[in-house]
């Protein structure tokens, strides 16, 4: 016995060819579908298994355990659960949006639960799976050898229907995987026809009739440009959504996105309200029954539907993105990324193959069979001398001979008419005979001029297309939405509601709801609105609406800017949290004025006032884009302060009233628009001693009283008609009568209908009273008490609601 020869390799090279072996191995022979059949190799195996065990879609259905062992023990020698996990996927309705397999037992659920034994589950081939073997035995496709060599296996099977894309695919390779949805058999069908009538087609011409996936579970999908660019390129990304709807106060998914598992999404869900992520959230329950999925989230009364579900979709799987990667084997060896219209191509080019072997084999068929026929017709046209001949024959051979050499017949046709039976004789199974032949004569004739013309082989291949599609069409599942879906921003998980903000003058700040401060009598002592150290002062009181921008001014002349959201909430009695926590605002500034705006308010000007006087006015989309660190907004003079920031319209006016009870009204269109680093231009002249107190805009049109509230508790409406308009930079008129019994002005509000008033103390103090509750007088009046304040302490501000 010769000694084996040893070759002397390498290690580095040879590790390099062994993996390079097992990757294609793992890539043609295990994770990747052909773009012929969309099959990898287990489940062609296990569908040619089933077709061999005579499991049609009209035989009874057989015990798994003996399919998997058929086809184990013949053609895939893997696992048996690779093999039965295999087939309980094409069962699942859940899986596959055309299952391959009709099953009978517990074939796992959308919950994720396995599958029963395969020793109590049956199954058999569906409809549609016996549309991919059909005509497999015309020999339209290759056989191998199986792994043993004892019996031969399809390489492919005819795949009559495009069943890449009508059920997706999912594999990993070894350093490549695919991901193909699952599309509706229709628009697939109608956009192969379209593309067989039309060669060039490119991939967003036949995205016309594929919509994008058409996923079992139903669901939405979105982006309708984003999909045509996923499929030009056969990579991309494809944002999903599960069906949710509002019934009051609770929301009812009906379906949820693709391989999203249903047990583990209401875990996740649970887990969110848990941990107090998604607040609101009464308790989730499972109504899943025979018409469907159904899960019910029940909310508080105080809850907002919308909010809840947005942070539905945020933080859990009822909004998934499917990643797109279109990779198959093309002629069943080469891995590629195709873009859609390369898998058509590739399916209408097998297609093409399949029809013409198959016409071809009938053509042989159909002319081995005329030649008997014709045999047999020659035969009955001389039936006597034909029986003559043989009775004169020493035995069958020579009968044989005989009659090949008298009648000039072929072997064939001689062993045929030996074989024929006395019944043909008579006339109507001549008749039988003659109409047959011409029948194959005509059979002969078509295939001959279809096989000739490849117009009329892709025009057979549309029609069987188009039959299929009656056959096994139906509507789409997946609702698709034009429009991408938008970044959740952080104002989409977070409630628009109306917000009270309170900041001390040491910088202590809080959001608290309206609804914290009852509505009292008009001259009570008021509630306590917060606990301030004894140095420290409520300095701004503010009405706005959580998903407005708040803007912060300093004494500076600097701007800083968030939302209002990210105001931590508070109690009435609590101090708040620093705002050097959330902005930058340096420790030797000061917040002098707060304001805040909303969507409503793009395209309004910001009109600045100083304590001495000045005013000054900047487009607000100047301050689009403030930095944490700040923005200067105007330039001051020495010895003064920005003190108010206000919103103002076309057409809008001012109004500026001094500690001392002077006011002054004029347009805004007296002061021109500057940029932000400007000084601004007088507005009122102040008397010695005297400061601006208040500053406010007026809409003309709406503005009814201007209500002026004074330190020491006193407050008083005057009609707005009793203010004439001037010009810019004049020393006013009176507004109130100041004494030291009401205290100095320290705020003006334009009321613009019957409203409520909330003021504040210093100390912190709150009172929530109407406005009609305080009379009206006139410009030289001191007004009435409308709050009692402890001694020390004074109004700091008022708001109207």
């Amino acid at each position: 016995m010769a000694e084996p020869k040893i070759e002397k390799r390498e290690i580095t090279s040879e590790l390099r060819e062994s993996y390079l072996d097992y990757a294609m191995s793992v890539i043609v022979g295990r994770a990747l579908p052909d773009v012929r059949d969309g099959l990898k190799p287990v489940h062609r195996r296990i569908l040619w298994s089933m077709q061999e065990l005579g499991l049609t879609p009209g035989a009874k259905f057989m015990k798994c355990a003996r399919i998997v062992g058929e086809a184990l023990g013949k053609y895939h020698p893997h696992g048996d659960m690779a093999v039965y996990d295999a087939l309980v996927r094409m069962a699942q309705p859940f899986s596959l949006r055309y299952p391959l397999i009709a099953s009978q037992g517990n074939f796992g659920s959308i919950d994720g639960d396995s599958a029963a034994a395969q020793r109590y589950t049956e199954a058999k081939l569906s409809r549609i799976a016996e549309a991919l073997l059909l005509d497999i035995d015309k020999e339209t496709v290759d056989f191998v050898p199986n792994y043993s060599g004892d019996r031969k296996e399809p390489t492919v099977l005819p795949a009559k229907a495009p069943n890449l894309l009508i059920n997706g695919a999912d594999g990993i390779a070894v350093g490549m995987a695919t991901k193909i949805p699952p599309h509706n058999l229709g628009e697939v069908v109608l956009a192969a026809a379209h593309l067989i009538d039309n060669p060039r087609a490119t991939s967003p011409e036949l995205m016309e009739f594929i919509k994008g996936p058409d996923f079992p579970t139903g669901g939405m999908i979105y982006d309708r440009k984003n999909i045509i660019e996923a499929y030009s390129t056969g990579r991309g990304s494809i944002s999903t959504r599960g069906t949710a709807e509002i019934e009051e106060q609770r929301i009812v998914i009906t379906e949820i996105p693709y391989q999203v598992n249903r047990s583990e999404l209401m875990i996740k869900i649970a887990e969110l309200v848990q941990a107090k992520k998604i607040e609101g959230v009464r308790g989730i329950r499972d109504e899943l029954d025979k018409e469907g999925l159904r899960i019910v989230i029940e909310l508080k009364n105080e809850a907002v539907p919308q909010k809840i579900l947005n942070q539905l979709f945020k933080y859990t799987d009822l909004q998934k993105d499917f990643h797109l990667n279109m990779v198959a084997l093309a002629e069943g060896l080469q891995p590629q990324t195709m873009s859609v219209r390369d898998v058509l191509t590739g399916f209408v080019e097998h297609r093409k193959q399949v029809v013409t072997r198959r016409s071809q084999f009938e053509l042989k068929r159909a002319q081995e069979r005329a030649h008997i026929l014709e045999g047999l017709a020659k035969a009955l046209d001389a039936i006597d001398k034909v029986i003559n001949t043989i009775k004169k024959s020493a035995d069958r051979s020579s009968a044989h001979a005989n009659l090949v050499k008298q009648f000039k017949l072929s072997d064939r046709q001689a062993e045929a008419i030996l074989d024929m039976r006395l019944a043909t004789l008579a006339a109507l199974e001549r008749k039988k005979i003659e109409d047959e032949l011409k029948e194959k004569k005509k059979l002969i004739k078509d295939l001959t001029l279809l096989l000739a013309s490849p117009a009329k082989i892709l025009g057979v291949i549309k029609d069987e297309l188009l039959e299929l599609k009656e056959q096994f069409g139906d509507l789409r599942r997946t609702k698709v939405v034009s429009r991408g879906l938008q970044e959740f921003r952080a104002e989409d998980m977070v409630a628009q509601e109306e917000a009270i903000i309170t900041m001390s003058s040491d910088g202590y700040i809080k959001r608290l709801p309206p609804a914290s401060f009852k509505l009292q009598r008009r001259g009570g002592k008021g509630l306590k609105g917060g606990t301030l150290n004894e140095a420290d002062v409520l300095a701004h009181f503010i009405g706005t609406r959580t998903h407005d921008d708040i803007l912060f001014f300093t004494d500076k002349g600097r701007v800083f800017q968030t939302k209002v959201y990210e105001i931590p909430a508070g109690t009435r009695i609590g101090k708040g949290r620093a705002i050097h926590n959330f902005l930058e605002i340096p420790a030797n500034e000061k917040v002098t004025t707060v304001l805040s705006y909303g969507e409503e308010d793009k395209g309004k000007y910001l009109v600045l006032a100083t304590a001495k006087g000045l005013v000054k006015k900047v487009g607000l989309d100047k301050l689009a884009n403030v930095r944490r660190s700040g923005l200067i907004v105007l330039k001051l003079n020495p010895g003064d302060t920005l003190a108010w920031a206000k919103l103002a319209g076309k057409g809008e006016e001012v109004m500026i009233t001094t500690a001392l009870g002077r006011a002054i009204r004029f347009k805004v269109s007296e002061i021109r628009e500057m940029g932000r680093t400007a000084a601004g231009v007088r507005g009122i002249n102040l008397k010695k001693d005297d400061k601006v107190s208040s500053f406010e805009v007026i809409d003309p049109k709406k503005a009814m009283d201007l209500l002026v509230v004074m330190a020491h508790g006193y407050a008083k409406r005057t009609p707005l008609k009793s203010y004439k308009l001037q010009r810019r930079g004049g020393m006013g008129i009176l507004t109130a009568k100041v004494t030291k019994k009401t205290g100095n002005v320290v705020s003006s509000r334009v009321i613009i209908e019957e409203t409520e008033l909330l003021a504040v103390s210093a100390k912190g103090q709150i009172l929530r009273t109407d406005v009609k509750s305080i009379r009206k007088a006139g410009r030289a009046t001191q007004g009435v008490r409308i709050m009692k304040l402890a001694a020390g302490d004074e109004i700091a501000g008022a708001v109207c609601l």
